[in-house]
């Protein structure tokens, strides 16, 4: 019984650990395949994949946070301030993420110019580090 009882609660923690597992799995491909459309020219593409990977990710630190997000379509800079109002992150995280969210938006709109190549590899580079660093 007390076994039993020792695995029910061990249960969540479990579950939380492979929803977070195989999240990243599933980001981390994502990055692949925006590095290999960047190297096919796809630039938009590629920003807007990675776009996709930084949402996806600071949505779920704010679930792994228990942060209510009361936004129903939160974007990149949304989730940067309700994290960084949190405290999940100091300001120089805070600023390197809006970065990225500026490089995604030139990526995703038709703005007064287009992305270069070397800022869609560094929201490629940026992601990946966002990923890895910010639980």
């Amino acid at each position: 019984v007390g076994i039993v009882g020792a695995a029910a609660d061990l249960a969540p923690s479990v579950l939380r650990d492979i929803r977070t597992t195989l999240r990243s799995e599933l980001l981390d491909s994502d990055i692949v395949a925006a590095r290999e459309l960047l190297k096919a020219g796809h630039l938009r593409s590629a920003g807007v994949v990675c776009g996709v990977v930084l949402e996806a990710h600071l949505l779920g630190a704010c679930e792994r946070r228990s942060i209510k997000v009361s936004k129903k379509d939160p974007g990149i800079n949304d989730l940067n301030e309700i994290l960084k109002a949190s405290a999940a992150y100091d300001v120089p995280m805070w600023r390197f993420i809006q970065r990225l969210a500026d490089i995604r938006n030139l990526c995703g709109h038709k703005k007064d110019r287009d992305p270069r190549s070397d800022e869609v590899a560094d929201l490629i580079d940026g992601a990946d580090k966002v990923v890895k660093e910010v639980a």
